[in-house]
């Protein structure tokens, strides 16, 4: 009889760990706080009158703010996102349930069909789901086709979700990843892709790519003439 396939295991936090991340999770809070995020008013009615789960899709740099976007654009929903099952993903599932965002294990290496499911399962369930195309190890701002398999699988609208930063640290890390300055601006911007535009013919990555690069600029930015929430 051939041997059962190996399965991944996946790593959980427990005890005296969890309490550990507690004052970050409240210096996140703080942090996010603080800042001033700005968006246009058609990407509030855009948002706005999706009452329907969707894929949000962010750039892997872009994480420190999405728990906060989230909470305040998409309040009455909960949002998961896809998380390693390593012992790294352990703190990380962790840090994110104490800043609101919940978690389905597993990548593209490891538990894939798994995690996969999870989303999807999140998605018929009613919640949201978040994900990083160019995550978790790049390249940088590659769109990789998993968040629109599962958006083509479900129906579901994704959301395209950028930030402009007017200043931040960038880190030495693979994704050069943005932490704004406390109390500054930042600004939001959504492209709505329907499940139609996403089925046509002639879509494909490259369209999604272009769309999000666009919409997340490098560099110091201010959006003119913000709303201010």
């Amino acid at each position: 009889m051939p041997a059962a396939p190996h399965k991944p295991m996946v790593h959980a936090l427990k005890g005296w760990r969890t309490l550990v991340l507690w004052p970050l999770g409240m210096l996140l809070r703080a942090w996010t706080l603080s800042l001033k995020i700005e968006f246009s008013a058609l990407s509030r009615h855009q948002l706005g009158d999706i009452q329907t789960p969707v894929v949000f899709a962010l750039w892997h740099n872009r994480l420190f703010t999405a728990a906060e976007m989230f909470r305040r654009h998409r309040r009455a929903r909960e949002v998961y996102g896809l998380i390693s099952p390593s012992r790294d993903g352990a703190w990380l599932e962790a840090f994110f349930a104490l800043v609101g965002i919940r978690s389905v294990r597993g990548s593209s290496h490891k538990r894939g069909r798994e995690a996969t499911l999870g989303l999807i399962e999140a998605l018929q369930a009613g919640h949201d789901i978040g994900i990083t195309p160019d995550g978790p190890r790049g390249p940088i701002y590659q769109f990789k086709p998993g968040g629109l398999v599962i958006a083509k699988r479900t129906g579901a609208p994704m959301v395209l979700l950028g930030s402009a930063y007017e200043s931040a640290w960038q880190l030495s890390s693979w994704d050069r990843f943005y932490l704004p300055h406390p109390f500054s601006r930042v600004r939001v911007a959504y492209d709505v892709i329907t499940s139609e535009e996403m089925t046509a013919e002639d879509f494909d990555l490259a369209r999604l790519e272009q769309k999000l690069r666009a919409l997340s600029p490098d560099g110091p930015v201010l959006a003119p003439k913000p709303i201010i929430v």
